[in-house]
């Protein structure tokens, strides 16, 4: 009899921000498929009786090849096992979490969607800048900044070019001098704010405020470890008058301001 899979979002890395559903599934787990960005905090959950098996992911490096994933799900589920896919944030949120389910509908494998808090929300949670604001941003933009390869980086500039909407950009920092250029082109003005959340709600949080003009050097000059996220527009200029101060444990040389001012 096949198996089950269960596509799980871990949220941002905070294990606090793990659904209820989330945790339980973790702690009775007996095969877990997880992805790099899933936090060690989070992992410390899974029981020692549970088989892990890595697939993580990392700019131009994948130890597994997405549909080399693909195929271990089905594998795995019809070798009888109830099987844990953990991704980092939402599975359904730049995780190709609708792409792994594919595979098993076509399998005749059972699977199940977990939704966890997204690398967004959680950045805006754990600095105080809102994704939304009264008067400064009527809406919110989801968008990859990730090239496939050689690829073009093929985005709508124009729509994303919008003064009252926040713009949060995904795997971004390889191309974000790129991405700030198209936005100014497009029309964006050359000092909008610009946050960079890098290990959101971890210990390991760290954060750079610049500009669109500045972020490009800023980054080359001061490396970010990934993931990081961009918040782009005008809520990132709360940042110093809203700015939340991290935790006695997550204490360190987290904040860069750079470039802005």
């Amino acid at each position: 009899m096949a198996g089950k899979v269960y596509l799980v979002g871990a949220g941002p890395g905070d294990p606090d921000l793990l659904t209820v559903r989330a945790m339980r599934l973790l702690q009775s787990a007996e095969v877990i498929v997880h992805d790099r960005l899933v936090s060690p905090e989070i992992m410390n959950l899974v029981p020692p009786t549970a088989r892990r098996i890595s697939v993580g992911k990392s700019a131009g490096f994948h130890t597994v090849p997405q549909d080399g994933i693909n195929a271990l799900l089905v594998k795995l589920a019809v070798e009888g096992h109830t099987v844990i896919r953990l991704k980092g944030g939402d599975p359904l949120i730049f995780g190709r979490g609708s792409e792994e389910a594919g595979e098993l509908a076509a399998a005749g494998i059972s699977y199940t969607y977990v939704p966890g808090i997204t690398a967004a929300q959680g950045a805006a949670s754990s600095t105080g800048v809102p994704l939304t604001h009264r008067g400064l941003a009527t809406g919110v933009r989801y968008v990859t900044g990730h090239r496939a390869r050689d690829a073009v980086l093929d985005l709508d500039w124009d729509s994303l070019a919008d003064p009252d909407t926040t713009l949060v950009v995904y795997m971004g920092a390889a191309n974000m001098a790129e991405i700030a250029a198209r936005l100014i082109a497009a029309g964006l003005r050359v000092d909008l704010p610009v946050l960079a959340v890098a290990h959101a709600t971890t210990p390991r949080e760290t954060r750079m405020l610049s500009n669109l003009t500045q972020i490009g050097a800023d980054l080359a000059r001061t490396p970010m470890e990934a993931p990081v996220l961009f918040v782009i527009g005008r809520v990132a200029g709360l940042y110093e008058t809203a700015a939340l101060p991290l935790p006695r444990e997550l204490r360190g040389p987290h904040l860069r301001v750079v470039g802005h001012g």
